[in-house]
């Protein structure tokens, strides 16, 4: 790799030396969210929203319960002029909420300011956000302007966006300023910027200034765009008058980190994208922030309860799937495949039902504590039925877990490996995944069929009990292609039961033996309701030398019981 070809970060960005807060505060409160999906994420697109989609996106936004939404670039293309002039309307019938701002974007030009402002004409709130790149390289490259020149180009777009607002007495016109390329600009010249635009804004607490630090190509690690977030912190003037913002990109993989340490480092506002859409590696995602803030226990003051249909919204808008492995959101994010994985969230999930049992509260309000999942997948609208999904590299754990949450069936713990390998086998020859409706039916296969169907089948049977106390088990058993009448007596039906197959040449010794009833919150079998009054019965038997589970399945706990015994009875034949 031509690696000598790039420079490193040192030699590009300086940042004062200072004594650094950030590391030790924790973030308490979340931030003021600001999506740009409609503005900075639709410039990404490669087929940009159309009118439908963008109100269609909006609406999400006020839903979710953002309080300034960045709208649009007005002066660049008739349809986000046209779409902020719809907003107008909207708001004039009150159709958005007092509580949101929408905010317009605009370039340090004359005639494009005024197009903006004309583009928010009737919206009682708005900010105007002023860009103008500011790093060496645009100045040198781009602009061929020094830093004054560029310093003058700011001050008199600012001027010009005071004068319009001040036109307009009525409307609730707020300001912005983005010193774009922060990331690679010269602090001192920072904050020559933010603080004479401050002055000429006359930014003040009832009337604050948005200063937004943009991290527009990631080029350092976290930690340097949190000590540059932090000098700007300490030394902007009028610093009670001014929200602090970044917008970080993502083109190291790390603007999450990125955003999460400029929070630690003194900004207030955070500009993004819901799930990361924008350019190149995107935008930073406003989801896995706010998500990752509730997963510490702080409220993140957005409403995130229905992820999936969140994510719906942007997918159709967007045009763009969201990965599987997203956090939070994508399809697989919560699920297991491992065995040991799904060993330990089953037991998790066992742990928190009974500890919330204890406290005697419900499972949705108990503290938790489940491992590989870090918030309860509930929080945000998703069951728990894609949790653990079974493949080839899963263990006993997980398919246990399908079956009873699934299907009511508690397997033993004796039996579970037994009942994994059944799986392993099919899986392995398949080479795909297993549902939950399949690993019933290899249950069914395995262990249900051979106690109504074998070479040992019982036509009928019947039992009683003597005045003594014994049990007399009376049936007519198809041995093969033979049948007889035979009879066994216990101290109970099971023992009987293997007097009678004793009586026709089978030993049986019963080794582990349970029983339960089906529970009421398994979902389907195979392909039909399951009937809640049912009994499922489990015996792990030694006949022949040969060691066998078996399991039944009815109505009758005792019919569950023989169907059992009688399964492993077949089981060990056919393995024998």
């Amino acid at each position: 790799m031509p690696s000598h070809r790039y420079r490193p970060y040192q030699e590009r960005v300086t940042v004062p030396s200072q004594e650094r807060s950030w590391p030790g505060t924790r973030i308490e409160r979340a931030p003021l969210w600001v999506p740009v999906d409609l503005r900075d994420g639709n410039q990404a697109l490669a087929e940009p929203m159309d009118p439908e989609r963008k109100r269609r996106f909006f609406d999400l936004l006020v839903s979710m319960g953002f309080k300034e939404i960045e709208v649009g670039y007005p002066s660049a293309s008739r349809a986000d002029f046209d779409f902020v002039r719809d907003l107008a309307a909207l708001s004039a019938r009150g159709q958005i909420p007092d509580d949101v701002s929408i905010v317009v974007f605009t370039p340090a030009k004359p005639e494009l300011i005024d197009r903006t402002f004309a583009s928010i004409e009737g919206l009682p709130r708005a900010v105007v956000h002023l860009y103008i790149p500011t790093s060496p390289v645009w100045r040198d490259v781009v602009l061929g302007r020094s830093r004054a020149q560029v310093y003058d180009v700011a001050a008199e777009a600012a001027a010009q966006m005071a004068r319009l607002a001040d036109a307009r007495p009525g409307a609730d016109i707020r300001f912005q300023f983005s010193p774009e390329t922060f990331n690679l600009t010269e602090p001192d010249y920072v904050l020559e910027l933010c603080d004479g635009i401050s002055e000429l804004w006359d930014a003040s607490p009832d009337r604050p200034v948005t200063h937004n630090l943009p991290a527009t190509v990631e080029i350092a690690t976290p930690n340097v765009y949190a000590d540059q977030i932090e000098y700007l912190h300490r030394n902007l003037a009028r610093r009670a008058s001014v929200i602090l913002s970044v917008h970080p990109h993502n083109d190291r993989g790390t603007g999450v980190a990125c955003a999460e340490l400029a929070v630690l480092a003194g900004a207030q506002r955070v500009e993004g994208c819901l799930f990361g859409n924008g350019e190149r590696t995107g935008n930073v995602d406003l989801v896995t922030l706010a998500l990752n803030l509730h997963a510490q226990g702080v409220d993140p003051m957005v409403d995130l309860s229905d992820i999936d249909a969140v994510r719906e919204v942007v997918e159709h808008c967007n045009r763009l799937p969201v990965h599987p492995r997203h956090p939070y959101v994508g399809d697989l994010v919560h699920t297991a495949f491992s065995g040991t994985h799904q060993d330990a969230i089953s037991k998790g999930f066992a742990h928190h039902a009974r500890r919330a049992a204890e406290l005697g509260v419900p499972e949705s309000e108990a503290p938790w504590e489940v491992p590989y999942l870090p918030i309860d997948p509930a929080d945000i609208g998703r069951t728990y039925e894609a949790v653990i999904r079974v493949n080839s590299q899963s263990g006993k754990g997980g398919m246990a877990y399908l079956l009873k949450t699934r299907h009511g069936l508690d397997l033993p713990q004796r039996m579970r490996p037994d009942f994994s390998r059944v799986v392993q086998d099919a899986t392995d020859d398949s080479g795909r995944e297993a549902t939950a409706k399949e690993l019933y039916e290899l249950f069914e296969a395995a262990y249900l069929a051979p106690g109504r169907d074998g070479d040992v089948r019982l036509d009928a049977w019947t039992t009683d009990r003597a005045p003594d106390g014994a049990h007399r088990f009376v049936c007519t058993l198809q041995v093969g292609d033979k049948a007889g009448d035979f009879e066994g007596v216990g101290n109970g039906p099971l023992s009987a039961f293997v007097e009678a197959l004793a009586a026709a040449g089978i030993t049986v010794d019963i080794l582990d033996f349970s029983e339960h009833a089906v529970e009421a919150s398994a979902g389907v079998t195979s392909g039909e309701a399951v009937a809640y009054n049912e009994a499922v019965a489990y015996a792990e038997c030694r006949v022949g030398g040969v060691t066998c589970w078996g399991a039944g399945l009815d109505t009758s706990v005792l019919t569950a019981s023989v169907q059992a015994v009688l399964s492993a009875v077949n089981r060990a034949g056919a393995a024998r």
